[in-house]
């Protein structure tokens, strides 16, 4: 029977999944948060977190927490979480290798009686049908009777000061009742907003998998509602406001869709689908249509400047925005570098202004230098991409201080006013 008084947590990655599990642990529990980079490491010793979802103050708090990078520190560890990325490859296919090597490392520190926890979105069965038998080959030990797994799927909102890691009720689960129960009694312990414990493993990640296929096909609807009342000439938010008036409509908006979730959780359900022969029509149509709204974009903003007798190839072109979402600096699977691209095809030089960002890390992840400062009256066009709070304090009028006269200023984000604008999503 597992001895909840003898308990020692390892958190196995420390992002914006990994931290705040580990800090909220930490507070009542010994715990051990490992990664892999040292400079994170460092920086959360320090009592800093660059990705802002955990202040100093609660950093403080976490008396039982220490860090590290060496996986050896882990070897005392009974009960390991996994919250490595689960991204997909440039064929838009699963890239299971964070996880492969998490799995594999888990199988180095095992011992009897252990059980793993996988919070990484997978497809169903990704967790016995592909981390444990790694496990077992590396440990020497046999899975559901010398270890233990579970799967409860990460529900993290980067950005988001409300929906926080302990008020969203989190999905449970183990590889036998026993092992279900026991880490579902280990999440109550800091989830206030209560647990739901799924019958079995398979259901945990399906259900997990679902969440952000359900918000991308949402999406995706209104992206082509768009699409199609831009050629109508009708205005989207005004067809959609008018709509919201009965109760029980929807409130999407058109958008990019990128982020670490929304973007690429559909695309491991497509996979497992297709392996076991099943083609999956509504929700690659949806992909479809929220990977080229980048594009869109960019095609409506280069005929409002033609109609201006802007310059295109040689133009200057501002995006306001480079992350994924506003009020926060994540810049996993942005969709703006799309915008990006896009406008460099028509040799259009591009700047990015995001202050949130790491210019690093911009550089790092896609080649894109920042901006660090603002000319006025010296760019064609202007594409609000991002609804940071710095830009909607500046206000429309104000951001056409950095366009030419004539210049273009488009809102992807819908947060001004149709006459504010030159032209919205």
């Amino acid at each position: 029977m597992f001895d909840f008084e003898k308990v020692n947590i390892g958190v196995l990655g420390l992002g914006y999944v990994g931290l705040p599990l580990a800090v909220e642990f930490g507070k009542q529990i010994p715990t051990i948060g490992l990664d892999i980079n040292q400079a994170r490491v460092d920086e959360l010793k320090s009592g800093r977190d660059s990705s802002l979802e955990v202040e100093p103050d609660e950093l403080a708090t976490a008396t039982q927490l220490k860090f590290t990078a060496d996986p050896a520190d882990l070897s005392a560890c009974n009960f390991y979480i996994v919250t490595v990325p689960t991204p997909i490859d440039r064929h838009k296919q699963p890239d299971l290798s964070p996880l492969i090597g998490a799995s594999r490392m888990l199988g180095k520190l095992l011992k009897k009686g252990d059980i793993a926890v996988f919070e990484s979105t997978v497809y169903p069965g990704a967790t016995e049908e592909v981390c444990v038998p790694l496990m077992e080959e590396i440990s020497g030990l046999k899975f559901n009777r010398d270890f233990f797994v579970g799967y409860s799927p990460e529900r993290i909102n980067p950005g988001d000061k409300e929906h926080r890691l302990t008020t969203i009720r989190k999905i449970t689960s183990g590889s036998t009742p026993e092992v279900a129960e026991i880490v579902d009694q280990l999440y109550r312990r800091i989830i206030r907003a209560g647990t739901h414990k799924a019958s079995s493993i398979r259901v945990a990640e399906a259900a997990k998998v679902i969440e952000n296929t359900q918000r991308d096909v949402n999406i995706a609807l209104i992206n082509e509602l768009a699409l199609i009342f831009n050629r109508l000439g009708i205005d989207t938010l005004e067809v959609l406001e008018a709509a919201g008036s009965k109760w029980n409509f929807l409130p999407f908006r058109p958008g990019l869709v990128g982020g670490h979730c929304i973007g690429v959780d559909p695309y491991y359900l497509t996979h497992k689908a297709q392996a076991i022969g099943y083609q999956p029509e509504i929700i690659l149509a949806g992909r479809r249509i929220n990977d080229g709204m980048g594009a869109y974009v960019v095609s409506e903003v280069v005929k409002l400047m033609i109609k201006k007798h802007l310059q295109i190839a040689g133009g200057k072109v501002l995006i306001l925005g480079l992350t994924f979402k506003e009020n926060c600096p994540d810049l996993r699977n942005t969709r703006v570098v799309d915008i990006v691209k896009e406008f460099r095809s028509y040799d259009t030089e591009v700047d990015v202004y995001d202050p949130w960002i790491s210019p690093t890390e911009a550089e790092h992840e896609y080649n894109i230098t920042p901006v660090t400062e603002l000319q006025e009256c010296h760019y064609d066009a202007l594409v609000l991409a991002v609804a940071h709070r710095e830009f909607l304090a500046i206000g429309a009028e104000q951001l056409r201080r950095y366009c030419k006269p004539e210049g273009v200023l488009y809102d992807v984000k819908h947060v001004f006013a149709t006459n504010e604008t030159d032209g919205r999503l």
